[in-house]
């Protein structure tokens, strides 16, 4: 996590403030990064409200950063500048492709895009294009989507499903409340939920040695070490079929050179080992206890070394100091047994991937896979460093991924998170192993308990076990067949305001999901002239039966109906039964037309909003 928000104390929000930024001496970039050129047959479309950019790929690169500046008079109005759609971290996107829905409809911006290479350099500037979005009309214009139903297609990648993100595990045995309900019989109840229904086989937290499972201590200036409270926790998680990623971290306080330097409400200890030796001994303890325990499913268990250390907020030591962590901690995973796997950096903000790779190459040390954390924009795509630094091995784990990095946002509990989250994880399909959303459930307390019941907080669920919009958008991402289809798409707002993934199952039936979505935070709330009428065309299902499951501010979104019951702090009475209205989406039959032997189905889509449309076998 890498911010807070207007909800902590003034003070409390100036010292975290004063140590989340990424470390001022050693943010910068390797000797190794290419120089890249700037991305060319930058194109721009203007659409009602927004305007559509696209450009030809740049090799090597890991993402695009788009720029603007107004134009007046015929020329821009000053230097053009990075678009900031108030993600709150990596504005730079993967696509060659961005919609601008950010700027004043009808005023015309130059734009220009630059490759990124690393996230810390940016390329020079390409040629610039000159558009302006269209004024609303009052006429809602519409998209036009054809599948053809017995199409040839490519098997369906599911970046979701092997992981997800949690509170600190220890949590599980917390008897304690939170809003009158119990905190570790509701986050074992939020994390066999999204096993069950969505399919997610891993979870990703922090602090499995922290001292309140009581790993280690020393006694007379003597190591003893104790597993049982690890046993506890994990013995829990296995029980409702979901393996543990293995973060390991953070410092043991009789361990630590410095155990007052912590981090969140629990205090976790950031600081390096006093002794090497006897962190290599830890971990290699942890290990192969895990591996006496649980037995060779082990083998398959990921372990991933430390969290964000390029945040001081995170590591108290220098970043050659992690290094030296990485390697150390590496060593000992491998020890116990070669084929377990080892990796990292777990960075912020994408941070210290070629950093740690270029470390590796020289040291030696094992990297099995690359993780790292962004916020507010889909993944960067890591393959070109991977492959220009000669891991091309290893996996690619997103092992922290959201809407945003801050704390109590309230972006966190409406529609437009959910439709960003479909957008995500469109994008990074195919491409990445693993895209951990950020987290499970509510009861979540980094910075502290959850104040009310919509406090912005990370969950997909909330305390009291109800979905949010994002969860539904995993549900509805779940509900997709093994076979992805190709679409036709076109009209105003086509293939990028409007997305879809359209796909097949093994009994014939098909799943089309189609959202709009911008990545720009000011529309959370949304913009009624992003609306879209859609019409779509499903070539040989004609006579088929046709169901929708809508997803909107007015269908599975929680503030609403919060907001309607006139909940403000934490639900009462029979407030909690009124708000299940919304914990799971509604099937409604909808009438198709046949044209020849396709079903025609329109319907209309605002914005933020998605529809999963399911069509029956033939």
């Amino acid at each position: 996590m890498t911010s807070i928000s207007d909800h902590q104390p003034a003070d409390a929000r100036s010292d975290w403030e004063s140590r989340i930024a990424l470390r001022s001496d050693e943010a910068g970039t390797t000797d190794g990064t290419p120089v890249l050129a700037p991305p060319e047959g930058l194109a721009a479309v203007a659409g009602v409200h927004h305007v559509r950019l696209s450009w030809s790929p740049v090799p090597g690169a890991v993402g695009y950063l788009v720029h603007r500046a107004p134009v007046r008079d015929g020329a821009a109005d000053g230097e053009l500048t990075p678009i900031d759609h108030l993600g709150g971290d990596v504005l730079a996107i993967p696509d060659t492709w961005y919609v601008d829905t950010t700027g004043e409809p009808g005023q015309p911006y130059a734009y220009a895009v630059a490759a990124v290479p690393e996230v810390t350099v940016t390329g020079p500037l390409g040629a610039r294009v000159t558009c302006a979005s269209l004024p609303a009309t009052g006429v809602t214009p519409t998209v036009v989507l054809q599948v053809d139903a017995a199409a040839d297609g490519a098997e369906l990648a599911r970046p979701w499903q092997p992981m997800i993100g949690s509170e600190r595990l220890s949590q599980l045995l917390c008897t304690d409340t939170s809003g009158s309900r119990q905190i570790g019989g509701e986050l074992l109840a939020a994390l066999r939920r999204i096993r069950d229904e969505i399919g997610v086989e891993t979870v990703r937290a922090h602090s499995i040695l922290h001292d309140d499972l009581g790993v280690y201590r020393e006694v007379d200036g003597e190591p003893v070490i104790d597993f049982s409270g690890v046993d506890r926790v994990y013995d829990l998680l296995l029980s409702v079929g979901l393996r543990p990623v293995v973060e390991i971290g953070f410092m043991p306080r009789d361990l630590a050179s410095d155990p007052e330097r912590t981090v969140f409400e629990y205090r976790g200890v950031i600081s390096p080992p006093k002794d090497w030796d006897r962190w290599g001994e830890l971990v290699r303890a942890l290990v192969a206890h895990l591996l006496d325990r649980y037995g060779e499913e082990v083998l398959g268990w990921d372990f991933e070394v430390w969290n964000e250390a390029n945040l001081e907020v995170f590591w108290s030591g220098t970043r050659e100091e992690w290094m030296r962590l990485y390697d150390v901690t590496a060593k000992a995973v491998k020890d116990v047994d070669p084929r377990i796997p080892v990796g990292g950096p777990s960075s912020a903000a994408a941070g210290w991937v070629d950093a740690l790779l270029e470390h590796a190459r020289r040291s030696g040390a094992p990297v099995d896979f690359v993780s790292t954390h962004t916020y507010g924009s889909p993944p960067l795509d890591l393959r070109p460093t991977l492959e220009r630094l000669g891991f091309g091995h290893a996996r690619i784990l997103w092992t922290e991924w959201g809407v945003t990095p801050t704390h109590f946002h309230p972006v966190n509990d409406g529609t437009s998170a959910a439709t960003f989250l479909l957008t995500g994880m469109r994008s990074a399909a195919g491409r990445v192993d693993a895209l951990s959303y950020w987290v499970a459930s509510d009861h979540f307390e980094e910075l502290g308990r959850p104040p009310r019941l919509l406090h912005g907080g990370f969950g997909l669920i909330t305390v009291g076990g109800i979905a949010k919009p994002r969860y539904h958008a995993l549900r509805m991402l779940s509900r997709l067949g093994d076979t992805e289809l190709p679409v036709r798409a076109g009209g105003d707002g086509a293939g990028g305001l409007v997305q879809t993934w359209a796909s097949r199952r093994a009994d014939g039936s098909l799943a089309v999901l189609v959202w709009s979505s911008t990545l720009d935070q000011s529309k959370r709330d949304g913009d009624p002239a992003l609306a879209r009428r859609i019409r779509l065309v499903v070539d040989g299902a004609a006579g088929r039966t046709v169901t929708a499951t809508r997803l909107d501010r007015e269908h599975g979104d929680i503030t609403t109906l919060a907001e309607q019951l006139g909940i403000t702090e934490w639900p009462v009475g029979e407030q909690w039964d009124a708000l299940r209205a919304v914990d799971a989406l509604p099937l409604e039959e909808v009438a198709a037309a046949v044209e020849g032997t396709a079903a025609v189905v329109e319907l209309h889509l605002p914005q933020p909003g998605a529809v999963l449309v399911e069509v029956a076998g033939g």
